[in-house]
């Protein structure tokens, strides 16, 4: 049988320990066997900070998406909507209107006008 030897912890870390030792483990000595297998497998020390959370890490995730949306939503504005209404009316099939000669616009004037008037003579007259 093993022996066991007592060490000494404030109420309130004790506490916290058995809480947590219950919670995930069997008894007291598999749980602190568990932590310090984790601190020295790892390579770490309990006063490390591990660096930014899962919640720090998905704020500033959703921060960088939505500034790629705002450029993306600037380019389509200022750059692919006018080139794309640009190439449209290039390639448009209009037929080009046709404009009159600068002489048939004259003759069309001139024969609109009415420069001499039939004299209409009444019957009842002779």
């Amino acid at each position: 049988m093993d022996t066991f030897i007592g060490i000494r912890f404030k109420k309130e870390t004790a506490k916290r320990f058995q809480e947590f030792s219950r919670k995930h483990f069997k008894t007291h000595t598999e749980a602190m066997e568990a932590i310090l297998d984790f601190f020295f497998y790892n390579e770490i020390s309990p006063k490390e900070n591990l660096g930014p959370t899962g919640r720090t890490i998905e704020a500033k995730l959703l921060k960088r998406i939505n500034a790629v949306i705002a450029i993306m939503r600037d380019v389509e504005k200022t750059q692919t909507k006018p080139t794309v209404a640009m190439l449209q009316s290039l390639f448009e099939m209009d037929e080009p209107k046709k404009k009159p000669l600068i002489l048939e616009k004259k003759y069309a004037e001139e024969k609109k006008e009415v420069r001499f008037r039939e004299k209409r003579n009444n019957q009842n007259q002779l």
